[in-house]
């Protein structure tokens, strides 16, 4: 079983303030070339797996906004670690 959630949200800087949602799709991209669970929101996406193993896809999608232009990136990342396990669907059970 999982032991982290991950939620995150990528802010590149964009070289002549274009739009970001291209970006914003590659960095997606890398999430699901990663093969961990993930789900899109509108304003973040969240990850379960192992807390090394999702941060390395972090590591990935910051690098891959450097190599698309951007100068630097800001990521908002919120985790919630618990070595006994975790689950989205724990946390989201009552709502289904």
């Amino acid at each position: 079983m999982a032991n982290s959630l991950i939620s995150i949200q990528i802010i590149p800087k964009t070289k002549n303030g274009e739009s970001v949602i291209p970006y914003v799709d590659e960095a997606i991209k890398v999430i699901d070339e990663s093969g961990v669970k993930y789900e899109v929101h509108p304003l973040e996406t969240t990850m379960e797996g192992e807390l090394t193993e999702l941060m390395k896809v972090i590591e990935k999608m910051n690098e891959r906004m450097i190599a698309m232009g951007s100068s630097n990136v800001i990521s908002q990342v919120k985790i919630l670690y618990q070595p006994t396990g975790i689950t989205m669907n724990q946390l989201t059970e009552k709502y289904s």
